[in-house]
C-alpha cells in the first residue's frame, strides 16, 4: 500500500541492500498534477471530508496515471508527481493528464468548489534512484533534476484546467497533440524565459 510495485519488488532482491545509493541517468517524463484551490477547502471543511475527497480525487487520477504505464513518484499535499519511462513516455504522459483533466472537469462540484487542476509536463534526463538517509534507512525512490524541477516550475504557473510544456516538448509532440502557443514565462529560479 505504501510503496510502489516496482519498487517493492526491487526491495526484495539481493541486489538491493549494495545498491541502496547507486542512481542512474534515465530519460523519462515527469508530470506535477495539482488541485487547484483545494487549500481554501481544507480551511473550510471538516478534516475527515477533506481527506475523503482528495483520495476519491487521486484515486481517479491514479488510474489514469497507470493506464498510460506511469508510476506514482509521491504524493505532495494535493498535487500528484507522476514519471513515465519507456517508448513514447512523453506522449503518455500528456495522454494521462489530458484524461485526468477531463475526468476532474466533470466531476460534480458545490457553491464553494468545482475540480479543476493545473498540470505541469518535461521530459529529458534526470537522475533515477534512492534519495534520502541511508544512515536513517529512509529514502525514496524518486527521479531528481532540472528537467524534474522544471516540470514543476510549470505546474506553477498553469491556469485553472492548463495542461503546460516548453518548446521542447511541443516540438516532440506536435504531430500528435494540437498545442496552443502561449508564449513567453519566466518561471522561479529560471534565469533565461520558457516558452510555454
Amino acid at each position: 500500500m505504501y510503496v510502489d510495485e516496482n519498487v517493492l519488488n526491487f526491495m526484495g532482491s539481493r541486489e538491493y541492500e549494495a545498491s541502496l545509493m547507486v542512481n542512474e541517468v534515465v530519460e523519462a517524463t515527469v508530470a506535477f498534477i495539482d488541485i487547484c484551490s483545494f487549500t481554501s477547502i481544507s480551511e473550510k471543511e471538516m478534516p475527515d471530508v477533506v481527506v475523503d475527497l482528495l483520495n476519491r480525487y487521486f484515486d481517479l487520477m491514479v488510474k489514469e496515471i497507470i493506464a498510460q504505464n506511469g508510476l506514482i513518484d509521491k504524493f505532495i499535499g494535493d498535487c500528484i508527481m507522476a514519471v513515465f519511462k519507456g517508448p513514447y513516455h512523453l506522449d503518455r504522459a500528456i495522454e494521462a493528464c489530458l484524461t485526468i483533466r477531463n475526468k476532474i472537469e466533470e466531476l460534480p462540484g458545490n457553491i464553494d468548489f468545482l475540480p479543476k487542476v493545473f498540470i505541469g509536463i518535461n521530459c529529458g534526463e534526470m537522475i533515477c534512484g534512492n534519495i534520502g538517509s541511508a544512515t536513517l534507512r529512509r529514502l525514496d525512490y524518486t527521479v531528481i533534476g532540472d528537467t524534474v524541477n522544471t516540470a514543476q516550475r510549470l505546474q506553477s504557473v498553469a491556469a485553472s484546467g492548463q495542461i503546460l510544456i516548453n518548446e521542447a516538448c511541443y516540438e516532440k509532440v506536435k504531430q500528435s497533440f494540437n498545442c496552443e502557443r502561449i508564449g513567453a514565462t519566466n518561471l522561479k529560479n529560471k534565469t533565461e524565459e520558457v516558452i510555454v
